[in-house]
C-alpha cells in the first residue's frame, strides 16, 4: 500500500473528527440518521440469510435480542458456513470448539468459550446471561451448563471437515492466519456478528464462531469477549468484529468503536478510527484482516476493514443488500 493511500485514510478519519457535531451528510456505507426502525446489520455474505431470520421477528415488532439470536443461529446450523457452529473447521487436534456471546440494550451480557458438541452456543450464552450471575462459562463447565438446560450433545465435525483436517495433518502444516478466509474457495466464511435495533429502539447484538481454522487446541478468540468481539451501549450504539481476534482483543475493538461514537463520531468514522488504532499498535497488522460493523442509537450504520474484501449485510424497511466496507489497504 502506498503512503498516499494511508494518508488519505487518515485524512478521512481526521476530517470526521474535525467536523463532529457540524456535518449531517451521509457517508458511503452508511444509512442516514432518519432511517426507520427496525435495522439489522451483520457480517459477511452469510449475514443475508441471518438478517432475513432476524427480520421475521423485527418486522412483527419483536425484541432485538430475540432477533439477533435467531439470526446467528442460522449460520450456526448451516454446514456450508464452515467457521461457525455445525460444520466448522476443527482445531489442530481435530476438535470443533465454539465461542459466542450476546448482549442486550441494558448492558446485560452472556458468553461461552471453548464449548464442544453444542450446535447453538449463542443460545447457551443467552442462558448464561439470563440464568446465572456470571458473564462467561467455558469448556466443560459451559457444556455441563448447556446439557443441564436442555441442550443435546451433537456431532459438529462433518465428514468434509474431517477430510480437510486429515489432509492438513498429513501435510504437516503449521497453523497460519488467513486473510478473508470467507472469500477463499478452500476455506470460506468467518465469524458472524449481528447488531439490530427493533421498533422500540432497543439495540442488541450477538456474535458466534468456531474460530480460526486449525487453531491451537484451547485457543479462544475475541468473539466471546465482551468489549472485543461485541459491545452494546443502548444509549449510544453497538459494534461487533470479525477477523483475527487477537488484534481485536489487544485493542478492545468493539468497545473502542462505541466509545468513539459516544464522543461524537459516526459509526463509519468510529470503525475507521478503530482500524487505525490497530495499525498504530500492532506491528504485524499487515498479515491480518479485521472488519468492524457498527450501529448508532439513531439507526446510522457503518463499517470498515483492514484489508479489502470485507462485506456486510444490511436490512432495513427500505434496504436489503450486501455491501463491501472501505478498507485501510485499498484495492490496486
Amino acid at each position: 500500500m502506498t503512503s498516499t493511500t494511508r494518508r488519505s485514510f487518515i485524512a478521512k478519519t481526521s476530517l470526521g473528527l474535525a467536523a463532529l457535531g457540524l456535518s449531517k451528510f451521509t457517508m458511503a456505507g452508511e444509512i442516514s440518521a432518519d432511517v426507520n426502525y427496525p435495522v439489522a446489520i451483520s457480517t459477511w455474505r452469510h449475514g443475508l440469510p441471518a438478517n432475513e431470520a432476524a427480520w421475521e421477528i423485527l418486522s412483527k415488532g419483536g425484541y432485538a435480542l430475540d432477533a439477533v439470536e435467531a439470526g446467528v443461529r442460522v449460520a450456526e446450523a448451516d454446514p456450508e458456513v464452515i467457521t461457525v457452529g455445525y460444520g466448522g473447521i476443527p482445531d489442530a487436534s481435530g476438535k470443533v470448539t465454539l465461542d459466542a456471546c450476546i448482549m442486550d440494550e441494558k448492558g446485560n451480557a452472556g458468553s461461552v468459550a471453548f464449548l464442544r458438541c453444542i450446535k447453538h452456543p449463542v443460545s447457551v450464552a443467552r442462558l448464561v446471561m439470563e440464568k446465572t450471575p456470571h458473564v462467561m462459562l467455558s469448556g466443560k463447565g459451559a457444556q455441563k451448563f448447556a446439557l443441564e438446560n436442555g441442550f443435546k450433545k451433537e456431532k459438529l465435525l462433518t465428514r468434509e471437515m474431517r477430510k480437510r483436517w486429515r489432509k492438513w495433518k498429513k501435510e504437516e502444516r503449521e497453523f497460519s492466519t488467513k486473510i478473508n478466509i470467507e472469500n477463499q474457495l478452500e476455506e470460506n466464511h468467518d465469524t458472524i456478528s449481528m447488531l439490530a435495533i427493533d421498533k422500540e429502539g432497543r439495540l442488541c447484538g450477538a456474535c458466534t464462531t468456531s474460530g480460526m481454522a486449525f487453531k491451537l487446541h484451547g485457543r479462544v478468540g475475541d468473539s466471546p469477549i465482551i468489549g472485543a468481539g461485541l459491545f452494546v451501549d443502548g444509549e449510544v450504539g453497538g459494534a461487533a468484529a470479525t477477523g483475527s481476534g487477537e488484534l481485536v482483543m489487544k485493542t478492545l475493538g468493539s468497545f473502542l468503536v462505541v466509545e468513539f461514537m459516544r464522543n461524537g463520531m459516526s459509526p463509519k468514522e468510529a470503525c475507521n478510527a478503530a482500524i487505525q488504532r490497530i495499525t498504530e499498535k500492532i506491528p504485524d497488522y499487515q498479515e491480518h484482516q479485521i472488519g468492524y460493523i457498527a450501529i448508532s442509537k439513531t439507526g446510522e450504520i457503518g463499517a470498515a476493514s483492514l484489508q479489502p474484501g470485507f462485506d456486510y449485510a444490511v436490512k432495513t424497511p427500505e434496504v436489503s443488500e450486501l455491501r463491501e466496507a472501505d478498507a485501510w489497504f485499498k484495492k490496486l
